[in-house]
């Protein structure tokens, strides 16, 4: 009888774990081709780094990608390597595009403007640079709110002058936190969240990164998944 109880308890527990296997393959499925309802976010695209390699434009125009934003740089000595073929890519495919710097607590403003305005060129075509805030493995650094948003008005004013439009600020919920930046630069926002709106800016927010997980045709690995508050 013990025997029998024993056996029994395993087949009722190795039925559970299958079943759990199949409830988390089906949500992965589910999460890795999830999108916002175009019904209420007509405007959808993505933003890419090098880490998505050799990008077919022209099939991920196909599933819907009406923008990107294409990492350019980061710091003051980075340069993405694929942002040239990316840019050349996007506008074959005709697909809006725009730069993205990577915003550095550890570098000076001015260093980190110089490396983005000689890695971008002026485009009137071109979406309005963006640029995000998030803390990085590799700086440490914790200066104080006054110091971050001078450094940051310098940054934002020299590459809006290079490119003739306001930026964007993308901010992540951590970053946002500590200093506020919603509240002290008047710019538009662009905050993350996965799958519900995010509300942790004092400011609406314009654009929405609504998934890190989406994968499309074309592209490899998961993407940034983003869509414009109509």
């Amino acid at each position: 009888m013990a025997k029998r109880d024993t056996r029994t308890s395993l087949i009722s527990l190795a039925t559970i774990v299958v079943v759990l296997l199949v409830v988390a393959f089906i949500l992965r499925n589910i999460a890795v081709g999830w999108a916002p309802s175009r019904d209420q976010y007509p405007v959808q695209g993505i933003s890419v780094d090098e880490s998505h390699g050799q990008i077919i434009w022209h099939v991920a125009g196909a599933t819907g990608v009406d923008f990107a934003y294409i990492h350019a740089t980061s710091g003051a000595e980075k340069r993405d390597a694929n942002f040239a073929a990316n840019i050349e890519g996007a506008r074959d495919a005709g697909i809006r595009y725009g730069a993205l710097h990577n915003y550095s607590l550890c570098r000076l403003a001015t260093d980190q403007a110089t490396i983005f305005v000689t890695t971008v060129p002026r485009g009137e075509n071109m979406l309005p640079p963006a640029v995000r805030l998030a803390f990085d493995n590799d700086c440490g650094d914790r200066p104080s709110r006054a110091l971050v948003l001078s450094e940051l008005n310098t940054f934002l004013n020299q590459i809006e002058s290079h490119s003739g439009k306001h930026a964007i600020i993308a901010v992540s919920r951590d970053f946002e936190e500590l200093y506020n930046i919603s509240s002290g630069i008047d710019r538009t926002f662009w905050l993350e969240a996965n799958f519900f709106p995010p509300d942790y800016a004092t400011k609406p927010w314009v654009m929405w990164r609504a998934s890190d997980m989406r994968r499309i045709s074309g592209v490899d690995g998961p993407i940034n998944w983003n869509v414009v508050r109509p």
